[in-house]
């Protein structure tokens, strides 16, 4: 067996889901390592005190989809330090099947400091991009009407 130093010994992973996301914490930081929330803001905010009762200052997880935004946001607000790593870069190992599993996977890469978070555009980028792509629906739209006159 190899051991890897820690280089994040206070880090938490996540796997983020449309209906349940399953929160890793180091061990010895609560009686269960792993927890599941639902994806509710009620469940966000119990992530949030949960993942301060067992004092934890970076978090890893997933970029799920768009299920990842809101959980990422609430993070970075109460000032934890939030890797969102893409999905490739965890699924290498064949074998874990369960989200638990998934949570506890993340954790291990990021508190080993094996992960680097994706690149995410500033809100004037994303505002941009967003009013990009809408023109683009709209113009897709436009041609459309066009060709059933």
């Amino acid at each position: 067996m190899v051991t890897m130093p820690l280089v994040n010994p206070n880090a938490a992973g996540i796997d983020i889901g449309s209906t349940l996301h399953a929160v890793a914490v180091p061990e010895g930081r609560d009686i269960n390592r792993v927890k599941s929330f639902g994806a509710m803001t009620c469940d966000l905010k119990a992530i949030i005190e949960w993942l301060r009762y067992c004092k934890i200052d970076t978090v890893a997880m997933e970029s799920t989809g768009i299920y990842w935004k809101a959980l990422f946001r609430l993070l970075v607000r109460h000032g934890f330090e939030v890797y969102l790593v893409n999905a490739k870069e965890v699924r290498n190992v064949s074998g874990r099947k369960t989200d638990e599993d998934d949570a506890l996977w993340i954790q291990k890469l990021h508190s080993c400091g094996l992960l680097k978070s994706s690149y995410l555009p500033g809100d004037e980028q994303e505002t941009l991009r967003t009013m990009v792509r809408y023109k683009k629906s709209l113009i897709d739209d436009a041609s459309r009407f066009i060709f059933r006159l």
